[in-house]
């Protein structure tokens, strides 16, 4: 049985060919840091400071995944992700937030989200996360070809 550990390790040695990943998030050392996370793993990323940025530049008919932040000025990640259903955005969301508050979680799950990570959260965490989504997208477009 593989330990937890060496699980992660198989998911973030995945080949991402250039998937598409979204980071809206409004602090800027955030945003850095996914990106070159991100992109050291070899994700295309794209950086957006608001939401209101991200859906002026992104199409509903995109796909990728969108981590995404609760807490910014303007269009917060709830009314977020309300207006990403409300728009058909199929991007599957990983939410991230500073906010100890318990209950955040499952109010990001049950808005949608595929995922929650509390900030400060360790990296492996959320390569994991974002790589299951990819697997998980892949099975879904081969059973639609």
């Amino acid at each position: 049985m593989q330990t937890e550990k060496t699980q992660l390790k198989e998911l973030d040695e995945a080949s991402s060919d250039k998937k598409q990943i979204y980071i809206v998030d409004d602090d800027d050392s955030i945003r850095r840091s996914l990106k070159v996370l991100m992109e050291s793993y070899g994700f295309a990323v794209d950086v957006f400071s608001s939401s209101e940025e991200f859906f002026f530049s992104v199409p509903n008919t995109t796909r990728g995944c969108l981590i995404l932040d609760i807490h910014m000025p303007g269009l917060n990640g709830w009314d977020t992700q309300q207006r990403l259903t409300n728009e058909g955005y199929k991007l599957p969301v990983i939410v991230i937030s500073a906010d100890k508050d318990d209950s955040f979680k499952e109010r990001a799950l049950k808005a949608g989200a595929v995922g929650f990570l509390q900030k400060p959260f360790d990296d492996h965490y959320l390569l994991h996360m974002v790589n299951k989504v990819f697997k998980q997208s892949l099975s879904i477009d081969e059973l639609s070809d």
